[in-house]
């Protein structure tokens, strides 16, 4: 992940609105963008294109049209790797837009999340079904399932209570498993209704490309704090599976 690339795409003001535009109503297309900036189309483009680079939206090609997602794991990343050692108008920026990001979307639905890691599909898909490796990057829980279809999983933390439950829809390794999530830390988790997860991991040159859906999310304040799980989730196996290490997030 490339820092510069990041500061460079949250620099402009233009680019930043765009984002706002998606935070507001994510999944737009070209043409819904272009309506809301007084600039011509090719500029709109060169603008999606830089924040697509960084890492900050994805897209996907939805009929003749592409569609805009907001992704919010590199705000993650460069608010983890350097809020804490740079001054304070770094600080105040990320700040403001890692909590626009993570804030409660009341239209949306579901949230998408995209990352790239240098190893192989097989090996991502390995991190995600072996309860050796989970705790590594999955808040210290070891995942407990046979990951077939209408089978059961767990992610149990080391004295057995229980973060996440759910049932395995599908699993097609080491390219999709999709999974119910059922969260279970506290009274007012228990109570959400099952939402969907998937995880799609696709070759991308010497590594692999990571997209995670987080489907049928309920209208509910509570789901607000999912965001910043996930992206602490994927960047804590982005950098297990390239260095080994467990990564060190504050709060």
């Amino acid at each position: 992940m490339d820092s510069e690339l990041i500061f460079k795409a949250l620099a402009d003001p233009s680019r930043r609105q765009l984002l706002d535009l998606l935070y507001n109503r994510d999944g737009q297309s070209l043409s819904e963008l272009e309506a809301e900036l007084p600039m011509s189309r090719f500029g709109v483009m060169k603008h999606l294109r830089l924040l697509e680079e960084a890492g900050l939206i994805t897209t996907e090609k939805i009929g003749r049209e592409k569609h805009h997602y907001l992704n919010p794991i590199p705000v993650q990343f460069v608010y983890d790797r350097w809020v804490s050692k740079f001054a304070r108008p770094f600080t105040s920026q990320l700040t403001e837009l890692k909590y626009r990001l993570e804030h409660e979307m009341s239209e949306t639905r579901s949230h998408r999340y995209q990352i790239y890691i240098q190893a192989a599909p097989e090996q991502i898909w390995q991190a995600l079904t072996d309860g050796d490796i989970s705790p590594n990057y999955y808040f210290g829980t070891r995942v407990e399932s046979s990951f077939e279809p209408g089978a059961p999983y767990s992610c149990k933390f080391a004295d057995g209570s229980v973060l996440i439950k759910g049932e395995i829809i599908a699993s097609e390794p080491p390219h999709r498993l999709v999974q119910t999530f059922l969260p279970q830390w506290e009274e007012a988790a228990r109570a959400l209704p099952a939402s969907r997860v998937t995880w799609l991991i696709e070759a991308a040159g010497p590594g692999s490309k990571v997209t995670l859906l987080h489907e049928e999310l309920p209208n509910d304040p509570y789901v607000e704090g999912f965001a910043d799980g996930w992206s602490r989730i994927l960047s804590s196996l982005k950098t297990y599976m390239e260095t080994g290490a467990v990564l060190k997030i504050s709060d």
